[in-house]
């Protein structure tokens, strides 16, 4: 496995629920794999984050993590 395998096992694993993906441009997506409600969508969940690189991108599901109310 590559760089990009093991640190994307290791955000799957971290944050379950999430698909991440890197684009060929190099920035760093994860994708929920479940759908949100009207409500929550409002209330600012994201359906999609990205960010410029793996940690960038944990620091985004954490906080979409802790708006939820869950712990990571």
């Amino acid at each position: 496995m590559g760089d990009f395998d093991d640190l994307k096992a290791a955000i799957e694993g971290e944050f379950p629920g999430w698909q991440v993906w890197r684009s060929d441009a190099g920035r760093w997506y994860a994708t929920r794999s479940g759908d949100l409600s009207d409500s929550q969508l409002q209330a600012g969940y994201a359906m999609t984050v990205a960010a410029d690189d793996s940690a960038g991108l944990r620091r985004l599901l954490r906080e979409q993590t802790r708006e939820e109310g869950g712990t990571p």
